[in-house]
């Protein structure tokens, strides 16, 4: 028998041919590893368990409608065919369809967003708004058909009649709702008349609360500068759109109860306030009115008082005189016992009694002694009354003892 030959092109090509045609369409499942995305935005990645492995990709046009980011370590579970690459003579498996093994897709996108905005800091605390005690205007984002809104409004109508409600109508599941609920949003946020806002819709499975799981409705939300609460399903449900929330609200009627003030009772709280003020304000005066009494009983009469201070302003003015009076007496007593000591003092009383006083020319130098002249020096004698010249005949010895 003649051995056929193969060419490296045929064996591939038959081995394709086998390939795709016993394995068209399988469900497969395994371990992410490898996982990369190139500029052309297919996903390429290794499908591995604990014994094998192969080469797996997903093209941009399937991935594109993923729920959830595929990433290394995640288990998966996945519709595909068996492909090979004849140029490297590599087979691989090009999935259609992609899903995490043991839990949906949806659930998986909801903690992938969920982790990565938590992570930005769009769930903390200090971004999160007041809401209005008493709001003017309420802008309801939900379906116009649905049962919530009705049960909003019949609330909101209970606890204070005649508010201004604005109802913004939009889908609330379903292809482009979560589109329709971000614009109408930002519609709120470009009025910009309203005071508060309620996000609202009824209770549902995961697919029918996804458009209140995406990030344009998250983001709409965290930009949002009118505050909004978030009423989205039962209490036990949990959406992205209530961790952004300004504030959740366990169901839609209770986002309307949270939203609104029973207006009966912030009008009995009112009459109380007043009623309580007017007796505060009473009790006020009535303190001060007997006070000023007291006040008034411990005030003397003025003119007594002032009768009081005149009689001890002349007692004082009296007492000021004698004292002035006496201090001029002694002051004078004292100026006259001064100048007698300086009468006695005084060279010219000296005079008066007697004595002379000598002096020389020109330059009147008081002679105390002979040897402070000569003969025949003129000097001049002082008298009690005028003065004398004389000329120095001689100089004598004292004989006095």
């Amino acid at each position: 028998m003649q051995q056929r030959i193969f060419t490296v092109s045929e064996l591939t090509g038959d081995i394709k041919n086998l390939l795709e045609k016993n394995f068209p369409f399988i469900w497969i499942s395994g371990e992410i590893s490898n996982f990369r995305i190139p500029v052309s935005g297919h996903f390429y990645f290794t499908l591995k368990d604990k014994n094998a492995q192969i080469s797996a990709v997903m093209f941009r046009g399937q991935n594109q409608n993923l729920k959830f980011a595929p990433r290394d370590g995640m288990q998966v579970t996945g519709l595909g065919r068996i492909g090979v690459y004849e140029p490297q003579g590599k087979y691989q498996f090009i999935f259609e369809y992609l899903e995490p093994s043991g839990v949906g897709a949806l659930q998986v996108a909801f903690e992938q967003l969920r982790t990565r905005l938590s992570a930005e800091g769009l769930f903390d605390d200090r971004h999160k708004k007041p809401i209005p005690f008493l709001p003017r205007k309420i802008s309801i984002i939900t379906s116009p058909t649905g049962a919530v809104i009705h049960d909003i409004l019949k609330i909101v109508s209970r606890r204070f009649p005649n508010l201004h409600i604005e109802i913004i109508p939009v889908r609330v599941q379903g292809d482009g709702a979560e589109k329709e609920i971000a614009a109408g949003i930002r519609l709120l946020n470009a009025r910009g008349d309203s005071d508060a806002a309620i996000l609202a819709r009824g209770g549902g499975s995961l697919e029918d609360l996804y458009a209140f799981n995406s990030e344009d409705v998250a983001r709409a939300v965290f930009a949002s500068e009118i505050p909004i609460i978030s009423a989205v399903g039962h209490e036990t449900d949990f959406t992205i759109a209530d961790f952004v929330s300004d504030l959740r609200a366990p169901t839609p009627s209770a986002a309307a109860e949270l939203a609104v003030p029973l207006k009966d009772s912030l009008v009995q709280g009112h009459i109380r306030l007043s009623r309580d003020l007017k007796n505060r304000f009473y009790k006020f005066l009535e303190h001060h009115r007997t006070f000023l009494d007291k006040l008034s009983q411990r005030l003397a009469d003025p003119r007594r008082k002032t009768e009081g201070l005149r009689l001890k302003t002349d007692d004082l003015t009296s007492r000021l005189i004698r004292i002035f009076k006496n201090s001029i007496a002694r002051k004078r007593e004292h100026l006259s016992w001064r100048t007698d000591r300086l009468n006695a003092s005084n060279p010219t009383a000296i005079l008066a009694r007697g004595y002379s006083i000598t002096r020389t020319i020109p330059d009147g130098v008081i002679v105390r002694n002979k040897g402070a002249v000569k003969k025949g020096q003129a000097l001049e004698v002082m008298l009690a009354k005028g003065s004398l010249i004389c000329r120095v005949e001689g100089r004598q010895e004292n004989t006095g003892k």
